[in-house]
Protein backbone atom coordinates (compact mmCIF):
# COMPACT_ATOMS: atom_id res chain seq x y z
CA UNK A 1 0.00 0.00 0.00
CA UNK A 2 2.73 2.46 1.10
CA UNK A 3 4.22 2.18 -2.88
CA UNK A 4 1.15 2.90 -4.69
CA UNK A 5 0.94 6.11 -2.16
CA UNK A 6 3.95 6.52 -3.22
CA UNK A 7 3.51 6.45 -6.91
CA UNK A 8 0.79 8.97 -7.12
CA UNK A 9 2.24 12.10 -8.69
CA UNK A 10 0.56 15.33 -10.10
CA UNK A 11 1.77 13.76 -13.52
CA UNK A 12 -1.75 11.71 -13.52
CA UNK A 13 -3.41 14.82 -14.26
CA UNK A 14 -0.99 15.35 -16.96
CA UNK A 15 -2.05 14.49 -21.22
CA UNK A 16 1.11 14.83 -22.94
CA UNK A 17 0.91 12.71 -26.24
CA UNK A 18 -2.86 12.45 -25.82
CA UNK A 19 -5.28 13.06 -28.46
CA UNK A 20 -8.24 14.25 -27.85
CA UNK A 21 -11.37 14.35 -30.35
CA UNK A 22 -13.99 17.12 -29.16
CA UNK A 23 -17.13 17.76 -31.33
CA UNK A 24 -18.97 21.11 -31.34
CA UNK A 25 -15.40 22.02 -29.97
CA UNK A 26 -15.24 26.05 -31.23
CA UNK A 27 -17.58 27.24 -28.96
CA UNK A 28 -18.83 27.87 -25.49
CA UNK A 29 -18.22 24.61 -23.36
CA UNK A 30 -16.94 22.79 -25.98
CA UNK A 31 -14.25 25.59 -26.73
CA UNK A 32 -13.40 25.96 -22.93
CA UNK A 33 -13.30 21.55 -22.63
CA UNK A 34 -10.76 21.86 -25.56
CA UNK A 35 -8.52 24.45 -24.17
CA UNK A 36 -8.67 22.62 -21.27
CA UNK A 37 -7.28 18.99 -22.62
CA UNK A 38 -4.22 21.46 -24.88
CA UNK A 39 -3.21 23.14 -22.08
CA UNK A 40 -3.09 19.61 -20.01
CA UNK A 41 -1.05 18.43 -22.89
CA UNK A 42 -3.68 16.65 -25.39
CA UNK A 43 -3.59 16.95 -28.99
CA UNK A 44 -6.49 18.39 -30.13
CA UNK A 45 -9.40 17.01 -32.91
CA UNK A 46 -11.94 19.37 -33.07
CA UNK A 47 -15.42 18.81 -35.03
CA UNK A 48 -17.41 21.60 -35.71
CA UNK A 49 -20.74 22.03 -37.74
CA UNK A 50 -19.48 26.08 -38.88
CA UNK A 51 -15.66 26.52 -40.58
CA UNK A 52 -14.69 30.01 -38.35
CA UNK A 53 -12.55 28.70 -36.07
CA UNK A 54 -9.46 30.93 -35.73
CA UNK A 55 -10.37 32.18 -32.22
CA UNK A 56 -10.18 28.39 -31.15
CA UNK A 57 -7.20 27.69 -33.01
CA UNK A 58 -5.39 30.78 -31.52
CA UNK A 59 -6.23 29.61 -28.30
CA UNK A 60 -5.05 26.37 -28.70
CA UNK A 61 -1.52 27.52 -30.59
CA UNK A 62 -0.81 29.57 -27.48
CA UNK A 63 -1.06 26.17 -25.84
CA UNK A 64 2.03 24.57 -28.29
CA UNK A 65 -0.32 21.79 -28.78
CA UNK A 66 -1.18 20.77 -32.44
CA UNK A 67 -4.73 21.12 -33.64
CA UNK A 68 -6.52 19.79 -36.83
CA UNK A 69 -10.36 20.81 -37.19
CA UNK A 70 -13.11 19.01 -39.05
CA UNK A 71 -16.49 20.15 -40.62
CA UNK A 72 -19.19 17.60 -39.94
CA UNK A 73 -22.93 17.26 -39.61
CA UNK A 74 -22.70 15.02 -37.04
CA UNK A 75 -26.26 13.89 -37.96
CA UNK A 76 -25.03 12.10 -40.64
CA UNK A 77 -23.96 8.42 -39.92
CA UNK A 78 -20.96 8.48 -42.45
CA UNK A 79 -19.71 11.57 -41.68
CA UNK A 80 -19.50 10.11 -37.81
CA UNK A 81 -17.21 7.29 -39.61
CA UNK A 82 -15.02 9.95 -41.13
CA UNK A 83 -14.63 11.75 -37.95
CA UNK A 84 -12.58 8.62 -36.59
CA UNK A 85 -10.97 8.08 -39.89
CA UNK A 86 -10.24 11.21 -40.42
CA UNK A 87 -8.29 11.26 -36.86
CA UNK A 88 -6.79 7.91 -37.11
CA UNK A 89 -5.08 10.06 -40.71
CA UNK A 90 -3.77 12.57 -38.45
CA UNK A 91 -3.05 11.16 -35.50
CA UNK A 92 -2.60 7.44 -35.40
CA UNK A 93 -4.82 7.10 -32.35
CA UNK A 94 -7.68 8.31 -30.19
CA UNK A 95 -7.41 8.53 -26.58
CA UNK A 96 -10.66 10.87 -25.60
CA UNK A 97 -13.56 11.84 -27.32
CA UNK A 98 -15.77 14.63 -25.49
CA UNK A 99 -19.41 14.34 -26.36
CA UNK A 100 -20.17 17.78 -26.12
CA UNK A 101 -21.87 18.80 -29.34
CA UNK A 102 -25.73 19.38 -28.80
CA UNK A 103 -28.75 21.61 -29.45
CA UNK A 104 -31.77 22.76 -27.02
CA UNK A 105 -34.96 23.51 -29.00
CA UNK A 106 -37.50 25.19 -26.68
CA UNK A 107 -42.04 25.18 -26.85
CA UNK A 108 -44.75 24.52 -24.51
CA UNK A 109 -45.38 20.22 -25.19
CA UNK A 110 -48.50 20.65 -26.70
CA UNK A 111 -46.98 22.50 -29.34
CA UNK A 112 -43.36 20.85 -29.96
CA UNK A 113 -43.19 20.37 -33.84
CA UNK A 114 -42.46 16.89 -34.80
CA UNK A 115 -39.15 18.10 -36.49
CA UNK A 116 -37.86 20.14 -33.52
CA UNK A 117 -38.11 16.47 -31.61
CA UNK A 118 -36.75 14.65 -34.44
CA UNK A 119 -33.42 17.30 -34.68
CA UNK A 120 -32.74 17.63 -31.31
CA UNK A 121 -32.73 13.39 -30.75
CA UNK A 122 -30.55 12.71 -33.58
CA UNK A 123 -27.88 15.21 -32.38
CA UNK A 124 -27.48 14.72 -28.57
CA UNK A 125 -28.00 11.54 -28.38
CA UNK A 126 -27.94 9.17 -31.39
CA UNK A 127 -24.62 11.36 -32.94
CA UNK A 128 -23.23 10.66 -29.50
CA UNK A 129 -24.35 6.80 -29.44
CA UNK A 130 -22.83 6.39 -32.97
CA UNK A 131 -19.84 8.06 -32.95
CA UNK A 132 -18.74 6.45 -28.99
CA UNK A 133 -19.51 3.36 -30.48
CA UNK A 134 -16.88 3.83 -33.69
CA UNK A 135 -14.27 5.40 -31.40
CA UNK A 136 -14.70 2.21 -28.97
CA UNK A 137 -13.52 -0.14 -31.67
CA UNK A 138 -10.82 2.09 -31.93
CA UNK A 139 -9.71 1.91 -28.42
CA UNK A 140 -10.91 -1.70 -28.09
CA UNK A 141 -7.83 -2.01 -30.32
CA UNK A 142 -5.76 0.06 -27.78
CA UNK A 143 -6.38 -1.51 -25.03
CA UNK A 144 -7.13 2.13 -23.44
CA UNK A 145 -9.24 5.18 -23.55
CA UNK A 146 -11.56 8.10 -22.07
CA UNK A 147 -15.18 8.89 -23.45
CA UNK A 148 -16.59 11.86 -21.75
CA UNK A 149 -20.36 12.63 -22.73
CA UNK A 150 -21.78 16.41 -21.25
CA UNK A 151 -25.32 15.36 -19.74
CA UNK A 152 -27.67 18.06 -18.28
CA UNK A 153 -28.91 19.28 -15.00
CA UNK A 154 -32.14 17.44 -16.93
CA UNK A 155 -30.17 14.12 -17.09
CA UNK A 156 -31.85 14.43 -13.47
CA UNK A 157 -34.98 16.47 -13.73
CA UNK A 158 -37.97 17.63 -15.71
CA UNK A 159 -37.40 20.49 -16.94
CA UNK A 160 -40.18 22.89 -18.76
CA UNK A 161 -40.46 23.46 -22.96
CA UNK A 162 -37.57 21.44 -23.56
CA UNK A 163 -39.36 17.60 -23.87
CA UNK A 164 -36.53 16.02 -26.55
CA UNK A 165 -33.82 18.01 -24.97
CA UNK A 166 -34.69 16.32 -21.54
CA UNK A 167 -35.30 13.60 -23.01
CA UNK A 168 -31.93 12.87 -24.47
CA UNK A 169 -30.21 14.06 -21.66
CA UNK A 170 -31.80 11.48 -19.43
CA UNK A 171 -30.97 8.67 -22.09
CA UNK A 172 -26.92 10.44 -22.13
CA UNK A 173 -26.69 9.42 -18.67
CA UNK A 174 -28.13 5.61 -19.17
CA UNK A 175 -25.67 5.32 -22.10
CA UNK A 176 -22.83 6.31 -20.55
CA UNK A 177 -23.54 3.37 -17.71
CA UNK A 178 -24.31 0.98 -20.42
CA UNK A 179 -20.93 2.02 -22.08
CA UNK A 180 -19.06 1.39 -18.84
CA UNK A 181 -20.37 -1.81 -18.52
CA UNK A 182 -19.23 -3.62 -21.72
CA UNK A 183 -16.71 -1.76 -22.19
CA UNK A 184 -14.22 -1.07 -18.14
CA UNK A 185 -12.93 -4.55 -19.08
CA UNK A 186 -10.75 -3.03 -22.12
CA UNK A 187 -8.84 -0.30 -20.07
CA UNK A 188 -11.94 2.50 -21.22
CA UNK A 189 -13.49 4.43 -18.98
CA UNK A 190 -16.85 6.45 -19.53
CA UNK A 191 -17.97 9.21 -17.48
CA UNK A 192 -20.31 12.20 -17.97
CA UNK A 193 -20.34 15.64 -17.04
CA UNK A 194 -23.49 17.24 -16.14
CA UNK A 195 -23.14 20.97 -16.29
CA UNK A 196 -25.37 23.43 -14.35
CA UNK A 197 -26.86 26.77 -15.78
CA UNK A 198 -23.49 27.49 -17.66
CA UNK A 199 -23.54 31.33 -19.76
CA UNK A 200 -23.36 30.16 -23.45
CA UNK A 201 -25.09 31.34 -26.51
CA UNK A 202 -27.90 28.59 -25.71
CA UNK A 203 -28.82 29.72 -22.29
CA UNK A 204 -28.75 33.39 -23.51
CA UNK A 205 -32.43 33.64 -23.86
CA UNK A 206 -32.95 32.75 -20.44
CA UNK A 207 -30.56 35.15 -18.62
CA UNK A 208 -32.11 38.27 -20.85
CA UNK A 209 -35.48 37.13 -18.83
CA UNK A 210 -34.93 38.84 -15.85
CA UNK A 211 -37.75 36.89 -13.91
CA UNK A 212 -36.56 33.81 -14.83
CA UNK A 213 -32.62 34.52 -14.24
CA UNK A 214 -33.81 35.81 -10.86
CA UNK A 215 -35.89 32.38 -10.30
CA UNK A 216 -32.46 30.27 -11.43
CA UNK A 217 -30.14 32.46 -9.26
CA UNK A 218 -32.09 31.92 -6.32
CA UNK A 219 -31.94 28.25 -6.31
CA UNK A 220 -27.56 28.37 -7.14
CA UNK A 221 -26.18 28.00 -3.65
CA UNK A 222 -23.03 29.80 -5.91
CA UNK A 223 -25.51 32.82 -6.86
CA UNK A 224 -24.02 32.74 -10.04
CA UNK A 225 -24.02 31.22 -13.53
CA UNK A 226 -20.77 28.97 -14.47
CA UNK A 227 -18.79 30.28 -16.80
CA UNK A 228 -17.20 27.62 -19.52
CA UNK A 229 -14.03 27.89 -17.21
CA UNK A 230 -16.06 26.27 -13.88
CA UNK A 231 -16.01 22.96 -16.33
CA UNK A 232 -12.21 23.27 -17.80
CA UNK A 233 -11.18 21.23 -14.42
CA UNK A 234 -13.27 18.34 -14.22
CA UNK A 235 -12.76 17.52 -18.45
CA UNK A 236 -9.00 16.98 -17.40
CA UNK A 237 -9.66 15.02 -14.79
CA UNK A 238 -11.79 13.32 -16.57
CA UNK A 239 -9.32 12.48 -19.46
CA UNK A 240 -6.39 11.64 -17.21
CA UNK A 241 -4.96 8.93 -15.34
CA UNK A 242 -6.01 10.39 -11.91
CA UNK A 243 -9.68 8.98 -13.14
CA UNK A 244 -8.64 5.47 -13.80
CA UNK A 245 -11.21 3.20 -11.55
CA UNK A 246 -13.78 5.69 -12.33
CA UNK A 247 -16.89 4.72 -14.44
CA UNK A 248 -20.04 5.09 -15.65
CA UNK A 249 -20.29 8.48 -13.55
CA UNK A 250 -22.53 11.61 -13.90
CA UNK A 251 -20.44 14.27 -12.33
CA UNK A 252 -22.68 17.50 -11.51
CA UNK A 253 -20.70 20.26 -11.94
CA UNK A 254 -23.65 23.05 -10.84
CA UNK A 255 -22.58 25.32 -8.33
CA UNK A 256 -25.02 23.52 -5.69
CA UNK A 257 -28.01 23.21 -7.53
CA UNK A 258 -29.16 19.55 -7.31
CA UNK A 259 -28.31 20.03 -3.48
CA UNK A 260 -31.51 22.20 -3.50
Amino acid sequence: MTSELNAFSMDFFQLDGKVAIVTGGNTGLGQGYAVALAKAGADLFIVTHGTNWDETHELIKQTGRRVEFFQADLTDRQALKEVVSQCLKAYGKIDILVNNAGTIRRSPIQEYKEEDWDAVIELNLNALYFLSQEVSKVMIEQQSGKIINVASMLSFQGGKFVPPYTASKHAVAGLTKAFANELAGYNIQINAIAPGYVETKNTAPIRADEKRNAEILSRIPAARWATPADLMGVVVFLSSQASDYMNGHILAVDGGWLAR
